[in-house]
């Protein structure tokens, strides 16, 4: 079981100029939904933006504390543009 605080540190060591927010989806320690706005992702395809939160989180989910993640990725720009139409 892995907390949404360790899950958000782990993100944060891999990208470290990122803003992280995670969410518990079940309660159970294990599901989760990050969003994660960062500089990093300018330029980078949606996998490729994927591929550096997984790297991030790797070792968590091997060892099975994370069995399921959700993953929206945003640069800064675009979180803006996001947060303004919401």
């Amino acid at each position: 079981m892995v907390s949404p605080d360790q899950v958000k540190s782990m993100i944060q060591a891999g990208i470290p100029d990122a803003e992280v927010q995670v969410q518990d989806l079940t309660g159970g320690g294990d599901h989760y939904q990050v969003v994660v706005i960062s500089p990093a992702f300018e330029g980078k395809r949606p996998v490729q933006r994927h591929q550096l939160v997984y790297g991030s989180v790797q070792q968590a989910m091997s060892t099975e504390a994370i069995h399921a993640l959700s993953i929206k990725t945003y640069t800064p720009e675009t979180w803006a543009a996001t947060s303004q139409s919401a």
